[in-house]
């Protein structure tokens, strides 16, 4: 009973929880990279691209992203993003696969991102805009749990993070 107990502890631990970063690697997403341009968006000056710093359903509180994010189908994701830019009129989108994996951060896992840039960010699946070419149902994600690439289909729920072409603003 012991065993079960201490190996429930060590799965549940906040400890076996944490960000594992391998530092004889390079970063690929340094914190000097981004440049905070709003309360709740950084601008990645090697990319030109801002983003939102929480996944949708999340708000930023000046420290971190707090709240739940909030998973939605491919369609769902699109529409969020268009009402965000409706109401702003930023140019915000759903990233392509490109731009989504230029924040992975490859020199970790769990989460596979900068958690000083990106706070709480859910280590999983992050919708593309990018449909898949062979199946018209799936498009791709970009997993934050590790920084793999894949194909979902359109109707599972995914978490969303927004970008928009910096513009000087």
């Amino acid at each position: 009973m012991k065993a079960i107990a201490l190996l429930a502890a060590i799965i549940i631990s906040p400890a076996a929880l944490a960000q594992i970063c391998l530092s004889q690697v390079s970063e690929s997403t340094p914190t000097d990279d981004f440049i905070e341009v709003a309360q709740d968006e950084v601008w990645d000056t090697q990319t030109n691209l801002v983003w939102k710093r929480c996944a949708q359903g999340q708000t930023w509180d000046g420290t971190t992203c707090s709240g739940d994010a909030q998973p939605m189908s491919w369609q769902e994701a699109l529409q969020s993003a268009q009402q965000q830019d409706d109401q702003d009129q930023q140019g915000w989108r759903v990233p392509n696969i490109k731009e989504l994996a230029s924040v992975t951060e490859r020199q970790c896992v769990r989460p596979a991102i900068n958690e000083t840039v990106f706070p709480a960010t859910p280590q999983d699946d992050f919708w593309t805009s990018t449909p898949s070419v062979s199946n018209p149902d799936g498009a791709w994600v970009v997993a934050f749990f590790n920084s793999s690439h894949s194909v979902k289909r359109k109707d599972r729920f995914v978490y969303v993070r927004l970008v928009r072409t910096y513009t000087g603003s």
